[in-house]
């Protein structure tokens, strides 16, 4: 295993992990702000005002990413009204087509994660809200949706992971991302364990800061779930010459 090429290419890695945390974060914060709005209407009970953002979903999350992808940077070149256009600046760019695809697929997957969160909402929330006097937009504000995004938590740790795995197709269409830069040293040097092994490396540390982090987040937002001790016991302990078991 020649480590030697590694350490010569690590310049060129850094600047593909840069790419990759770039695009990876860009593509949940956009596919967060859409998911939102696109939960709400798929769990409402309006069949028509569910039926667009139910297909929306079901399309992005029963075609591959690599697909979608290809249609975005390759197809959307094929009309002469989006060459022409304004749009053109955007769909001629790799990294702005890989952003777009990236951002519309999480979107489909974190709404249908969220959508499960909000009818899961207990009934009796809603009615306390209601006898509160809580607005509609007001209910959700305060209770449908935080609490929806409390129990979406593991779900969504789970798709940002995957989003970031999946995030390695942006080398093919010549993005030099983290993967990218495993090709472009692989191709160099003919070195293929020890490049992609190099970049595999790489994901699993910024898979590990991501457990990392939405545990501490579920430690933090599902503190009220964890079992308080008793009042009486409690008591006991901190008296002078109280003895606790």
């Amino acid at each position: 295993m020649d480590i030697g090429v590694i350490i010569e290419n690590l310049p060129l890695y850094f600047k593909g992990l840069w790419v990759t945390i770039q695009l990876v974060t860009l593509a949940l914060i956009c596919g967060l702000l859409l998911a939102v709005p696109l939960a709400l209407a798929a769990s409402s009970r309006n069949t028509f005002m569910a039926l667009l953002p139910k297909a929306y979903i079901y399309f992005f999350r029963g075609t591959p990413l690599l697909v979608q992808m290809y249609i975005i940077y390759y197809g959307m070149a094929q009309f002469e009204g989006v060459r022409e256009s304004f749009i053109w600046v955007v769909f001629q760019e790799a990294y702005w087509c890989a952003l777009i695809a990236f951002s519309f697929n999480t979107a489909a997957y974190t709404a249908e994660i969220l959508r499960g969160s909000i009818e899961q909402t207990a009934f009796g929330e809603i009615e306390a809200a209601k006898a509160c006097g809580m607005s509609t937009p007001t209910m959700y504000r305060r209770i449908l949706l935080p609490g929806a995004f409390r129990r979406a938590l593991p779900a969504y740790g789970n798709e940002v992971i995957f989003m970031l795995h999946g995030s390695a197709l942006a080398g093919v269409i010549t993005i030099v991302d983290l993967f990218g830069a495993a090709r472009i040293v692989n191709s160099r040097h003919f070195v293929p364990f020890e490049s992609y092994i190099a970049a595999g490396f790489f994901y699993l540390c910024m898979t590990f800061m991501i457990v990392w982090l939405f545990k501490l987040w579920e430690k933090r937002w599902h503190a009220h779930l964890r079992p308080r001790e008793s009042v009486a016991g409690k008591d006991a302990a901190l008296a002078p010459g109280g003895v606790s078991d």
